[in-house]
């Protein structure tokens, strides 16, 4: 005789063969759906300062002085909320920035034969990031901001950052989008005490400023 003596058995091996095929391409198809793609553009400001290394990145420490960690350890480990550790995150500096981690970059990234100093920071403004994270969580990607002091292929030190408007405008929430406006206009105040140029800064707030004004005709 020909064909399967036991057919129960045939089908119950041809589901378990399968079924890891099936929930693979079910895996997939909830995977693509529950991913969303959110293209926006950032402006980098690359600010040449005029001032040596040395003195430029000891002024931009005096203005944004780093956050107590004993603070910070404390709150942790009281479950507090985000409003708490804005609230608590250290004294600010003269501007309302912190930081809460810097690094010496020139170690790792040259060689004996030269050695082209660069410090990262992660700054922050607490009050601010307190209010953009009750937009959206999401915020904390970019917030805190990262910053970058360093020396340039023509001995010009340079202090670089991604522009706080351009990177929140990227969440489609007005109220984010007029938070890192905020960020922008106290960027600028810090710079100028630095004394280094804000133009970038103060034309793109003009331009945001009629933009509202339009908008509101």
């Amino acid at each position: 005789m020909c064909g399967d003596i036991h057919p129960g058995r045939s089908q119950a091996y041809s589901h378990s063969a399968t079924e890891p095929l099936r929930r693979a391409k079910e895996a997939e198809e909830v995977s693509v759906m529950n991913v969303r793609s959110v293209p926006h553009q950032v402006t980098r400001l690359v600010f040449d300062v005029g001032q040596p290394y040395d003195k430029f990145r000891s002024r931009y420490e005096a203005a944004v002085p780093p956050a107590d960690p004993r603070r910070l350890g404390d709150i942790a480990g009281r479950h507090a909320r985000w409003p708490d550790l804005a609230a608590d995150s250290g004294e600010p500096g003269p501007h309302g920035f912190v930081l809460y981690w810097h690094a010496d970059i020139t170690p790792l990234m040259t060689t004996a034969g030269e050695r082209r100093p660069c410090t990262a920071y992660l700054m922050g403004c607490p009050a601010i990031a307190d209010k953009i994270y009750r937009q959206d969580p999401a915020v904390m990607l970019y917030s805190p901001l990262r910053s970058l002091i360093y020396i340039d292929s023509s001995d010009r030190t340079q202090f670089a950052l991604d522009q706080p408007s351009t990177v929140f405008a990227g969440f489609a929430d007005p109220a984010i989008a007029e938070l890192g406006t905020d960020l922008d206009r106290q960027l600028a105040e810090l710079l100028k005490a630095l004394g280094v140029g804000t133009a970038p800064l103060s034309r793109t707030g003009a331009r945001r400023a009629h933009s509202r004004s339009s908008a509101s005709r």
